[in-house]
């Protein structure tokens, strides 16, 4: 295994050496959460929720309704997430979440919600009934309270119909997420995603008649036979449709996955880097405002709501749904996890079964060292950066001692220190990555690497 493992922060040549590993294989894996959700294990015995909540500190929760179901399965995903467009079993999953939400009610609805976001899979392909029962459920039986949460909604181009559209609107949605990848018709056909670029037009110019404060659109680079030019027309396509947020993915070799990024280019340079590096440029020039090495966005449109502050480590994290996670301080759980078909269809048919939901079965106790580790690595790579006094107010120790790495980065001139604030420059940033990965402890990275895929 190529090891990036970071260097002694007093050995300034191991660090120089570093630098030149990462910028010659900058792309390693995308953590998105930590720990991931490979670290989990079964929980003996289970946890009571009811305990597990009652502290929890943060001020505000965000509720998050997870529907592992798609039109078809892409070749690059491995999320939880089932092709099936049965709306019997739709209707028997939505049944199982309800059931789990008044179960979970009384332990998680003393605090107010200040975002509320149904991701997954493809919610949009619930029909028009089921989806705006998932707003009955948040609002009655969990205590949303649609002036005050930022809601956020996941779709892809297939689903964008009126009738959905129809239920957004209404029930107050601020932001629309739908993953669009590429509007050259070849590269999506070679991540077996069976969509048409007149399809993806005709739900962009739907979406934009519905104005909702926040259109975001998903964009992937690195894709087979993809070349940078290919890669900016697509750029360009999107931007023609003016969303105030765009998100950039590179392309990811991952388990259990049909599809293989291109390697690089023939004199051994990552194509994904220089597609990266002009998308970025393009979209700081069309005053988009980059937030992490995926997310740029323009200031949206005000939704006329007074929405409650949430932290970003993202902690008091209520996850309802098959495969949907839930984040205490200090207990991370889920459902199991699974790629393969056999494997999530099983999953899903025993959550739909299931009577009880009050225990956490399934995830991973963070010690204190891993809540430190956590809270670092959430701030880093985003960039509102790491407040060091606030870090040390929460933790009692400075961040610099309790990571090393902080130092690494710093020193490798991928960071910078102002006014109390530790953040990426923009190097740091292109490689967050590669820097993500070698921030996981070695704890945690041994759960990873012993993880065996359903």
């Amino acid at each position: 295994m190529f090891d990036l493992t970071f260097p002694d922060p007093s050995d300034d040549a191991a660090i120089v050496r570093w630098k030149e590993e990462v910028r010659a294989k900058p792309y390693r894996s995308y953590l998105y959460s930590y720990p991931h959700k490979t670290a989990y294990r079964e929980l003996k015995p289970g946890l009571p929720l009811a305990q597990l909540w009652e502290k929890e500190p943060a001020d505000s929760f965000f509720l998050y309704m997870h529907i592992p179901f798609c039109g078809a399965r892409c070749g690059f995903c491995n999320l939880f997430t089932l092709a099936d467009r049965q709306p019997g079993l739709h209707r028997q999953y939505v049944d199982a979440l309800e059931r789990q939400a008044r179960q979970w009610s009384p332990f998680v609805s003393r605090k107010p919600f200040a975002r509320f976001a149904i991701g997954g899979g493809t919610p949009t392909l619930l029909a028009p009934e089921l989806l705006d029962r998932l707003f009955d459920i948040a609002e009655e039986v969990m205590g949303l309270n649609p002036e005050h949460a930022s809601i956020s909604v996941e779709a892809s181009p297939d689903t964008v119909t009126p009738e959905r559209l129809d239920v957004l609107r209404k029930r107050r949605v601020d932001r629309v997420s739908m993953g669009v990848q590429s509007f050259v018709e070849a590269e999506s056909a070679a991540i077996y995603r069976p969509q048409k670029p007149l399809e993806v037009v005709r739900a962009l110019e739907r979406l934009k008649r519905y104005d909702f404060p926040v259109l975001n659109l998903d964009l992937i680079y690195g894709l087979p036979g993809q070349t940078v030019q290919s890669w900016l027309y697509s750029l360009e396509r999107a931007l023609a449709f003016q969303p105030e947020e765009i998100f950039l993915y590179p392309l990811y070799t991952r388990e259990h996955t049909i599809l293989k990024p291109q390697e690089s280019r023939r004199d051994g340079t990552d194509l994904r880097m220089e597609c990266y590096l002009a998308a970025r440029d393009r979209l700081a020039a069309e005053g988009y405002v980059q937030s992490s090495m995926r997310r740029f966005a323009k200031p949206p449109a005000h939704s006329g709501k007074t929405v409650l502050p949430y932290g970003c480590q993202e902690e008091g994290l209520v996850g309802l749904g098959c495969g949907a996670r839930s984040y205490t301080r200090q207990v991370h759980y889920a459902t199991r996890y699974a790629v393969s078909r056999v494997a999530s269809e099983r999953i899903i048919r025993e959550y739909i079964s299931a009577d009880s939901y009050e225990t956490a079965d399934y995830g991973m106790v963070l010690d204190s060292r891993e809540e430190k580790r956590r809270y670092i690595l959430k701030a880093v790579l985003h960039q509102e950066g790491l407040a060091l006094p606030a870090y040390e107010e929460r933790f009692g120790s400075p961040a610099l001692e309790d990571c090393p790495e902080l130092q690494v980065l710093l020193k490798a001139e991928w960071a910078s220190s102002s006014d109390g604030i530790l953040r990426l420059t923009d190097e740091g940033f292109a490689h967050s990555d590669a820097i993500g990965d070698g921030l996981i402890s070695p704890q945690v990275r041994e759960r990873m690497e012993g993880f065996v895929f359903a």
